[in-house]
């Protein structure tokens, strides 16, 4: 089981008060089971009535207004009728960051056909298995993927009609009438239907594809229209991908909702950043916590400081980069919270609590059932006690996080995938609850914070050892730029010896490095095994990739890197070359 750590002390969490954006929140979801009839694309509506002609979405080639949007979208959903889509029906929608994009599923969705937004870097196999996996009637694909989706379905003998979305396509929308749909002219959804099918990253495994209802759509984006209070006078920053539940539904519609602009961006750009901050006079940023990374590790451009942002939202981000980030920027508010698609639960940092990633307020703690249980590392599962029941954390003790599901898991497309996720009989025979896969730890006053992704934690003489834990401390030593810790087998030793890839600039000292770890971590955790990359591979929302690291193991030929060891007979690590690596097989040098 994991261990408890030190507390964590008291934080200069804000002092004001905090109580107003939740009740902001609460207010705007609140009718949302009052009116099941009304939908995302009925609450743009209602807004675009008022905001015409002000931008909705900006783009480097051009943009939507507000009625623009309504009337594409509209054009789409009657393309839709006329291919004979009916509710219930499934479209895939495999395209780069564009206003069209949004214009799209939104569309769609306006007759209740389900849109399945596929990741667009992926090709193959993998691309043909998402793509099936929603059993979609059509696939929307732009030109320069045309080609990819083509290949992956033939290998995979699909049928399914691929549909250019550049060519001809634009002017066969714009066909179309932009006149409101009648009710008799199609089937309409309600907020307990499909809205769309949002696929997982896949860092252990195929992805696979999540449902969103309607009724969750529209919670993200009130919600978190709620807790930011947009208005007309914000512009959201939006460099993430529209495939994803943040870029593509909560940056985008959080902020039309509240009447503002949003300013996508079809990929994250450090030298572009500021500038475009600037010159769209962006008052909101969307991040996910690498980008916050990359940036505080940028040199400094003059435009860093005359942006006008009020805040920064996301998650993710490094505890050791959130003051760096906060001061050096001037960002007057961080909210940071913690989602996951798939999931029926969420957190958030409404106080600004550096290094948290929720607190739940005790007025919303009845309504709010997050547990964090006991998780044993060697089985890979939580623990239980011998009444077979789970076992509830301390303060400060890691667990795994768990919410009790009532009728708000609507979990994957596939069932056994589903089942996965669910966790029964934890406190009394028969009651289920929503595996996380994510440990966290939560302090005396009630803020949660991360710890490690469940499979990523490993044991290393009878401890366990976190690599997010590992991750920050490296991270803290000078010239450290990004760090992926990970555990490694050792042929003849129990469980994994801790290893990391840190890519350095020239003011990396490796001398020191043993010896600023030894004050920072306890002797097992500390990794016996460095290697000095020059990129690490990240997935499409900069999440760290370890598998690949940890089969590659230590071998210096296999790495193909420099690689370097905790020598016990030297304070510092050495270079690992194949003799030394050869006598630690052996066992000549201990470990």
């Amino acid at each position: 089981m994991l261990t408890a750590t030190q507390p964590t002390p008291a934080g200069a969490a804000s002092g004001r008060s905090v109580n107003k954006d939740w009740l902001r929140a609460l207010q705007l979801t609140a009718t949302i089971e009052q009116r099941p009839e009304r939908i995302l694309a009925t609450a743009f509506d209602e807004v675009a009535q008022s905001r015409a002609d002000a931008p909705a979405l900006l783009f480097h080639n051009g943009g939507f207004s507000f009625r623009e949007l309504r009337d594409r979208s509209v054009r789409y959903a009657r393309w839709g009728l006329a291919q004979g889509l009916r509710k219930g029906d499934a479209v895939a929608l495999m395209m780069e960051t564009r206003p069209d994009y949004v214009a799209i599923w939104l569309g769609l969705n306006r007759i209740g056909v389900v849109v399945a937004l596929v990741n667009a870097n992926l090709s193959g196999a993998a691309l043909a298995h998402c793509i099936l996996a929603a059993a979609p009637r059509i696939v929307l694909s732009s030109t320069s993927l045309h080609n990819r989706c083509a290949e992956a379905l033939s290998a995979a003998s699909s049928d399914v009609q691929l549909v250019d979305c550049d060519e001809s396509f634009p002017a066969e929308i714009d066909a179309h009438s932009n006149e409101p749909l009648e009710l008799d002219e199609a089937s309409r959804p309600t907020i307990r239907d499909h809205a769309l099918y949002i696929y997982t990253s896949g860092t252990t495994g195929l992805p696979k594809a999540a449902i969103v209802s309607h009724r969750r759509v529209m919670n993200w984006a009130l919600w978190f229209s709620g807790l930011v209070g947009a208005t007309p006078e914000d512009r959201m920053y939006d460099c993430l991908p529209l495939y994803h539940s943040v870029g593509g539904v909560v940056a985008v519609f959080a902020t039309l909702l509240g009447g503002g602009s949003v300013v996508l961006r079809e990929r994250f750009s450090v030298s572009a950043f500021w500038d475009e901050i600037v010159e769209y006079d962006c008052t909101l940023f969307q991040y996910i916590g690498e980008l916050c990374r990359y940036l505080a590790h940028a040199p400094a451009r003059g435009a860093e400081t005359k942006h006008r942002l009020r805040m920064a939202l996301g998650n993710g981000l490094r505890p050791e980069v959130w003051p760096v980030f906060e001061k050096r920027f001037g960002i007057p508010r961080i909210l940071e919270f913690y989602a996951a698609t798939e999931s029926n639960f969420s957190l958030y940092n409404v106080e600004g609590e550096p290094g948290a990633i929720g607190r739940i307020p005790a007025f919303l703690a009845a309504s709010r059932t997050i547990r964090l249980v006991k998780f044993d590392v060697e089985n890979d599962a939580p623990a239980r006690a011998p009444d077979g029941f789970c076992l509830p954390c301390e303060p400060d003790e890691p667990g795994e996080a768990i919410a009790r599901i009532a009728d708000d898991f609507e979990g994957y497309l596939d069932p056994a995938a589903s089942e996965k996720k669910i966790l029964r009989d934890v406190f009394k025979a028969g009651d289920a609850w929503m595996r996380s896969g994510d440990l966290m730890r939560k302090d005396a006053r009630g803020f949660f914070y991360f710890v490690d992704r469940v499979g990523d934690t490993f044991r290393w003489k009878g401890e366990n050892v976190a690599t997010a834990e590992v991750a920050q401390a490296i991270a803290a030593y000078p010239g450290v730029l990004d760090v992926n810790a990970y555990g490694v087998e050792v042929p003849g030793r129990d469980g994994r010896a801790g290893m990391a890839a840190l890519v350095v600039d020239e003011t990396f000292d490796i001398g020191g490095l043993r010896e600023h770890l030894a004050g920072q971590l306890p002797a097992y955790a500390r990794p016996l095994f460095l290697r000095l990359s020059r990129k690490l591979e990240v997935t499409e929302t900069f999440k760290h990739r370890k598998r690949e690291l940890a089969a590659q193991g230590f071998e210096p030929q296999a790495c193909g890197e420099p690689v370097f060891f905790a020598a016990p007979d030297r304070p510092i690590y050495v270079a690992l070359d194949s003799a030394l690596y050869g006598r630690i097989l052996t066992g000549a040098v201990p470990i």
